[in-house]
């Protein structure tokens, strides 16, 4: 029997290739068959126009580095906070057990909701962006790494305490190589979180960034530039998704799911 082709081989780049030159095919086609109006849904001749005019505009590059700076703080910031606090309160079975309900109670609530009292705290500048991007990416990081230390084999927890290991050894050597891959897993949806977050306190608050420009874009019916700013967002997606994928198979090349993705 023919092995399914890997979700991150050749065979599944081509046809992600495909499919998105089909999307921009359709876009292209839609306007000016009259199927959309052409003032709502520019061809994609137009707005790959647009962007090159974006791509020549020193304020676009400037407004490009804003999203990935509040990006790549916030994400930081809520990797780290995660990590450790995930650690502590997983390795206490007291502390998860008090957290259980304040955790399943706060990571509901979304991000946005927080704007009021972000722009409150820090009004419309970087302050803003971090504080709803670290909120929302906390709890992907969090979450995933109480489930990785709830899945270190207790045999292996019972015998490491019989050796005398200390809490420092015992987080080094038995907690940490089984919470790695569900750690590597919070950080690719934190990655994608941060950036949605991200681009969307500029939208709505008018911090610096892509989400300004594209609101500006919006407000004076610049349609054309308003989709190619989107596509930039979009890429900008895709390119965080592969390099967090990128990095994970690298940091878990012991790890089976990966030696047998290698496989295939």
């Amino acid at each position: 029997m023919t092995p399914p082709p890997s979700a991150t081989g050749p065979g599944a780049a081509t046809l992600g290739l495909a499919g998105l030159l089909g999307l921009l095919l359709t876009v292209e086609v839609l306007p000016r068959t009259g199927v959309v109006s052409a003032d709502y849904l520019p061809p994609t001749s137009r707005i790959v126009r647009a962007l090159a005019v974006e791509l020549n505009d020193r304020a676009f590059w400037r407004a490009l580095g804003d999203t990935l700076t509040g990006w790549a703080l916030g994400l930081a910031i809520a990797v780290v906070a995660g990590v450790v606090v995930g650690v502590l309160i997983g390795s206490v079975p007291f502390l998860r057990a008090a957290t259980a309900s304040t955790i399943e109670f706060l990571r509901p609530i979304p991000s946005v909701a927080l704007i009021p009292l972000a722009v409150l705290l820090f009004g419309t500048g970087l302050g803003s962006t971090l504080l709803l991007v670290v909120y929302a990416a906390f709890w992907q990081v969090l979450i995933q790494v109480l489930y990785g230390i709830q899945d270190v084999d207790p045999v292996t927890r019972d015998t490491a305490r019989s050796y005398n290991l200390g809490p420092w050894a015992r987080v080094r050597h038995v907690l940490w190589p089984t919470a790695l891959p569900y750690v590597m897993t919070g950080v690719r949806l934190a990655a994608a979180v941060a950036l949605i977050l991200a681009i969307t306190a500029e939208l709505i608050i008018g911090s610096p960034g892509l989400g300004s420009r594209i609101a500006v874009a919006q407000t004076s019916q610049a349609v054309p530039e308003m989709y190619a700013l989107i596509m930039i967002a979009g890429l900008l997606g895709l390119l965080i998704n592969l390099a967090a994928r990128t990095v994970e198979r690298r940091a878990l090349f012991w790890h089976q799911s990966v030696r047998g993705e290698a496989a295939l």
